[in-house]
């Protein structure tokens, strides 16, 4: 045997014992295996009606199997007029097959409560990915393209959005 075929076998025999069994499926699933239930915070700004407002948020999320969940969230967009309050009901596919970054990808219906106008609908998809920020708890990054239903142009400057979002989920 020449030294760089012993290298290479003395290397993965070291390698073969330091490494653990593989993962479990429900370590890999962790905090979006089913039975979970995870808190979502955001917190941010937003940009509606010429203006710009602060944007919080708190949602709440069950998962009905391992990487899926169905989900519930509000919103006060406050600091500017109109002040908007929104509901999203939401089903979400977050992928477990990378430890520390999962990606996602969900879909949504939204009620906007609109002071003075009458309220609107939407519909929309997001995809991003979470990262592990801690024990249970993750970073979500991505993005979000909404549709808002019988939108008139007269009121609504535009009808469609694509932006990002950023979140925080802590799963028990």
């Amino acid at each position: 045997m020449t030294m760089n075929k012993l290298t290479a076998l003395a290397f993965a025999a070291v390698a073969a014992f330091a490494s653990g069994p593989p993962a479990t499926a429900a370590e890999v699933a962790g905090a979006f295996s089913k039975g979970r239930t995870n808190l979502v915070a955001t917190a941010g700004t937003g940009y509606g009606f010429n203006e710009t407002y602060l944007v919080l948020g708190l949602g709440v999320s069950y998962y009905l199997i391992d990487g899926l969940n169905v989900g519930l969230s509000v919103e006060s967009w406050t600091g500017s007029d109109p002040t908007l309050y929104k509901v999203t009901p939401s089903v979400q596919y977050v992928f477990q097959q990378i430890p520390r970054l999962n990606p996602y990808i969900g879909a949504f219906y939204r009620r906007t409560y609109i002071d003075g106008l009458p309220d609107i609908n939407s519909a929309g998809g997001r995809a991003g990915v979470y990262l592990s920020a801690g024990r249970n708890a993750y970073v979500g990054l991505g993005a979000v393209y909404e549709s808002y239903l019988d939108c008139k142009k007269t009121i609504y400057s535009s009808c469609n959005e694509t932006y990002p979002e950023v979140s925080f989920v802590i799963s028990f």
